[in-house]
């Protein structure tokens, strides 16, 4: 007779059961993950014309790209990347300005992360620290990785994300509406969807 004991039924089906309710945490957790990634953020009501009171200068000759980012906004490293392909597809066609939000009563080194130091070494784009969210507030922007492009009439082309989703680096209609106004002159999706953290919210703090 074989001396190895076997689990009994009874002893096994809460093993059973234990297993079963952490594979559905997980599933679930994994489920709640990828809705909060394609969850976009508000849009901005961006005005149709360069705002007065901007600091950023805009070239009258050139079309001016703005990104308003938040940076600590873990989402917002894609949006950079993105940026860095897109000014990559179109050198010299655009000046492009990355404002960091420092909400006020912050240190002024609070804006200055991995994230600013990142978007600093895109070629053709200048990183601007933004103070008490002023210029967010003129563009009427409300999420992290907004982006706007103004041709050189100040007239507004773009309003929207360059990722498809929360942290997401790929191919996206934002990205390439952007590199398409660049190049071309007109583009198919002039408004995207934006993912990224709130400018506004506690999150801003």
């Amino acid at each position: 007779m074989n001396g190895t004991s076997q689990p009994s039924p009874r002893r096994s089906w809460p093993l059973l059961l234990g297993g079963g309710v952490w594979a559905l945490a997980v599933v679930a957790g994994m489920a709640i993950l990828w809705e909060y990634s394609i969850t976009p953020g508000a849009s901005a009501a961006a005005p149709r014309f360069w705002p007065e009171g901007s600091r950023m200068e805009r070239d009258p000759a050139t079309p001016t790209l703005v990104m308003l980012a938040h940076p600590r906004c873990p989402c917002t490293r894609a949006s950079v990347e993105e940026l860095a392909r897109v000014m990559a597809r179109c050198p010299g066609r655009v000046k492009a300005y990355v404002l960091m939000l420092r909400p006020a009563g912050l240190p002024d080194d609070w804006a200055t992360t991995d994230l600013w130091r990142s978007a600093a070494i895109i070629p053709g784009v200048t990183v601007m620290r933004d103070d008490g969210g002023n210029e967010a507030r003129l563009f009427n922007a409300e999420t992290s990785g907004q982006t706007l492009l103004y041709d050189a009439a100040g007239r507004l082309l773009f309003s929207g994300g360059i990722t498809d989703a929360r942290g997401h680096v790929g191919d996206n209609a934002g990205a390439d509406a952007v590199v398409s106004f660049l190049t071309r002159g007109t583009a198919a999706w002039p408004e995207t969807s934006v993912f990224g953290c709130s400018l506004v919210g506690p999150g801003s703090s």
